[in-house]
C-alpha cells in the first residue's frame, strides 16, 4: 500500500513554470503561513516558478502538553541535543522525498528544485537535501537548526556539495536561539557544503530584507 502523498499549498507565479520551490512551515503552523510570501518576492515574470508549501501531519508534540498540531516531527525537550526526535526527522523527509519524486514525475527537474523550509521545516530541509542523491537548484534554511550534526560528515552525499545553501536567522530569536542556527552552518562549512550564513535584527520570523535576500538568491538559484 502506498503512503498517501502530502497534502500541500500550490502558488504559481506565472504560466507553464519549470523551476519548484518546496517550502516547509514552522511547528503549528501550515502550507498556508507562508503561501502570502511568494508575492512579496517579486519574482520577475520571465523566472514562473511553482511553490509548494506542504502541510506536516499533526501528531503530538510533548512540550506542548501533548497537544496535537501539525508538527514535522516531535519535540520531547527544549535541550538541543534532545530537541528532534530523530525518527520523526527521517519519516517527514521520506515524506518530502516522496513529494519531490511526484513533481519530478510531473516534469520538474531535480536540479530546478529548491528545498526550503523555516525552523522545524527548515531542520528538514538540511536534513534531506544533504543526503539527496539528486542534484537540486538550491536549499535554503531559515530560523533553524540541525538534528543530530556529529552524523552529517558520514552521512551526507556529495550531490550537493556545490549546491548554494541560503541560511539566515533572526538575533533576536528566543525560540531557536541565533547560536543553534550558527552551529548548523559551522557543520555544513565543515563538511564541505556551500553555505552562506546571514543574520537579521529580527525574532523568529522573517523580515522584509529577508525576503529581498531571498527574492535575489532564488533568481541566482533558478
Amino acid at each position: 500500500m502506498t503512503e498517501a502523498l502530502l497534502p500541500f499549498v500550490e502558488v504559481n507565479t506565472g504560466d507553464n513554470p519549470q523551476a519548484c520551490v518546496i517550502w516547509m512551515h514552522g511547528l503549528g503552523d501550515s502550507g498556508h503561513g507562508f503561501a502570502p510570501i511568494v508575492p512579496e518576492l517579486q519574482l520577475p515574470a520571465s523566472l514562473p516558478v511553482r511553490f509548494i508549501f506542504p502541510h506536516a501531519p499533526e501528531r503530538p508534540v510533548t512540550i506542548n502538553n501533548g497537544m496535537r498540531m501539525r508538527a514535522w516531527y516531535d519535540i520531547k525537550s527544549l535541550d538541543f541535543n534532545q530537541r528532534a526526535d530523530s525518527e520523526g526527522v527521517l519519516e517527514s523527509a521520506q515524506q518530502v522525498t516522496a513529494l519531490m519524486a511526484k513533481l519530478h514525475d510531473d516534469g520538474f527537474a531535480y536540479d530546478k528544485m529548491v528545498v526550503a523550509g523555516f525552523s522545524q521545516g527548515g531542520v528538514i530541509a538540511l536534513q534531506l537535501a544533504t543526503r539527496f542523491p539528486h542534484k537540486l537548484a538550491g536549499i535554503m534554511a531559515l530560523s533553524t537548526y540541525m538534528s543530530e550534526p556529529a552524523k552529517l560528515p558520514a552521512q551526507a552525499t556529495d550531490t550537493n556539495k556545490n549546491t548554494p545553501i541560503f541560511m539566515a536567522h533572526g538575533v533576536q530569536d528566543n525560540v531557536v536561539p541565533v547560536a543553534l542556527g550558527n552551529m548548523a552552518y559551522e557543520a555544513l562549512k565543515d563538511a564541505g557544503f556551500n553555505a552562506q550564513w546571514t543574520t537579521y535584527p529580527m525574532q523568529h520570523n522573517v523580515c522584509m530584507d529577508e525576503i529581498n535576500a531571498i527574492s535575489r538568491w532564488l533568481q541566482e538559484c533558478l
